[in-house]
């Protein structure tokens, strides 16, 4: 039987709740923020983990749908992160069918420390899923992982150009990659290429 792409979560919730939330929302994304609407939009936050992600866009005063398979980690996340503006959805890549048979597109999609989760051909078959649900005009953003696996996780090696000609074939143009050491994201020996993409609105 396959291993699931979350595992490993929930049986180290406890740590991981304590290990994410150590970390501030701005800090994490210092990169990409400038490319967020400050008006309020709606967001996608895929593999949503903690809440602290989602907790941030709804204290800017943005809704947000926050996809979590992990059950634990919905349970708790919606009990750490008690904002109404915050829906809480059982979902995953690479079909995601829950979020994707409601037909809505979001100014902002989020992959936070998520793509390395799926193998290549889940990649390949998770990408115009995703493309699919940002807006004409919006923004995909995502952070991918380099390093040494976990125990018990279930992780592969990500490439930023695999990443990049993916989405290219998706119709997301490419805005921002930052490669780099970033102590904020992992531990010693991990390091991550943060990608920010936009959907081009479509020619009148």
């Amino acid at each position: 039987m396959a291993r699931a792409s979350n595992q490993g979560y929930a049986e180290n919730a406890d740590a991981l709740f304590r290990q994410y939330e150590s970390i501030a929302f701005a800090d994490v994304h210092r990169q990409v923020l400038h490319l967020f609407p400050a008006a309020p939009c709606r967001i996608l936050d895929i593999g949503s983990g903690t809440g602290r992600d989602a907790a941030g866009f709804a204290a800017l005063g943005h809704d947000v749908v926050a996809v979590e398979p992990t059950a634990e980690f919905r349970r708790r996340a919606a009990l750490l992160h008690p904002s109404p503006r915050i829906e809480w959805v059982d979902d995953r890549l690479p079909e995601l069918a829950v979020v994707g048979g409601r037909g809505e597109r979001f100014a902002v999609v989020m992959l936070t420390a998520v793509w390395m989760h799926l193998d290549r051909r889940q990649r390949r078959r998770a990408m115009p899923v995703v493309a699919g649900l940002v807006a004409s005009g919006g923004v995909l953003a995502l952070s991918l992982r380099h390093g040494p696996v976990p125990p018990g996780r279930r992780m592969f090696a990500v490439s930023a150009d695999e990443t990049i000609a993916l989405a290219a074939a998706a119709n997301l143009r490419l805005m921002v990659r930052f490669d780099g050491q970033n102590a904020l994201l992992g531990s010693s020996g991990v390091s991550w290429t943060r990608l920010a993409f936009t959907k081009p609105a479509p020619l009148a």
